[in-house]
């Protein structure tokens, strides 16, 4: 099989901002996989987590060490295909672009779109969540009403974490409740913003408003506060930069009731799955959550929908210029099609 791999920038309507800085554009990668053919899609984006960056460099760079090693290999060789990306090192999100790739191809093969083959039932997928960054209120406010008029919204996530404190932090949840429609879901990401104190004030705070989950509201590498928040917290607190593969999941059984996976920190399809059997095993609710992705990388994440709890697959749903076309956001519910393999085309709107 051979790949080729070229670059596209994506362009947010609204940059996000979070407890770690803000991103208005992303430079993400599209590697196509062929064989036999067939061409399977794969995305990988840069993405940066305290000293963990994966920049389009990196991931470029990565690709082209390992494409000389897929000239023999079939897209069916698992094994041989994991042993290969280990021996070039490769970045994770680069190895999801090629398993994203390689079961696009499989699907393709046989003819069935991936959550068959894994026999996923789309009638229980949960909402997935808009999110609206940090900012002032007012911001704030304006940022949910456009949500309100441009997609069905059934679930909210804010990001807090201001660097101002927790007073801007309450002064956003409030004026968006108090803009919101009834009955809107609302969780909660701090990105590790808080410290274990504000993680315990706020965790109350927000449970008396209706909140339905907490996440990451430590910084990673400071899993061994999580106990004292599990036990006080009257949120359910899930991790996000904590739990990168299925391997992390066991130690954080104790300490948390959930785990957000994201391609790519797992380092794509398969080892997600992995982790959403670690996670029932460890009895672990699941979310997914993307990056800057486009509807390639959020399609593909949506294959696993049926097995989460929650949602947040919502950055496609945010870009101007998305190059590519896959699930479809019906009343709020982001489901993946009947086409074969991923089931994603090109957007005839937008030329990489």
């Amino acid at each position: 099989m051979q790949i080729q791999v070229d670059t596209f920038t994506v362009h947010k309507r609204f940059a996000l901002t979070i407890s770690r800085g803000t991103t208005s554009t992303s430079t993400n990668l599209w590697l196509r996989l062929r064989a036999d053919g067939l061409e399977g899609w794969g995305e990988a984006a840069p993405f940066s987590i305290g000293d963990h960056h994966q920049t389009t460099e990196d991931l470029t760079a990565g690709l082209a060490r390992l494409a000389p090693l897929l000239d023999k290999r079939s897209p069916l060789d698992l094994m041989a295909l994991e042993q290969a990306m280990d021996q070039v090192a490769l970045p994770s999100a680069a190895r999801a672009a090629l398993d994203m790739a390689r079961h696009d191809w499989i699907g393709k093969r046989i003819g069935l779109p991936i959550w068959q083959l894994w026999g996923g039932d789309r009638h229980q997928i949960p909402p997935t969540s808009v999110t609206i960054g940090i900012s002032s209120p007012e911001a704030a406010q304006q940022r949910l009403q456009h949500w309100l008029q441009s997609a069905p919204v059934g679930a909210v996530k804010v990001k807090l974490g201001s660097a101002v404190g927790l007073d801007a932090d309450q002064a956003m949840f409030l004026a968006l409740q108090a803009i919101a429609p009834p009955g809107l879901k609302w969780s909660v990401d701090a990105n590790g913003g808080w410290s274990l104190a504000d993680a315990l004030t706020m965790s109350r705070w927000l449970a008396e408003r209706g909140v339905t989950y907490l996440e990451q509201p430590l910084d990673a590498g400071q899993e061994v506060d999580l106990p004292m928040l599990y036990e006080r917290s009257p949120l359910p607190i899930f991790v996000d930069e904590s739990c990168f593969t299925s391997a992390d999941i066991p130690a954080l059984a104790d300490r948390v009731h959930g785990i957000n996976i994201k391609l790519m920190k797992s380092g794509g399809l398969t080892e997600a799955l992995r982790m959403v059997h670690t996670a029932r095993a460890c009895g672990l609710q699941i979310m997914l959550g993307c990056y800057s992705d486009s509807s390639l990388s959020n399609t593909a994440a949506a294959q696993l929908a049926p097995f989460a709890t929650h949602l947040d697959l919502d950055s496609h749903l945010n870009l101007v210029d998305d190059p590519f076309v896959g699930a479809t956001l019906t009343d709020g519910i982001l489901s993946p099609n009947d086409q074969p393999g991923l089931g994603v085309e090109r957007s005839p709107q937008v030329v990489i």
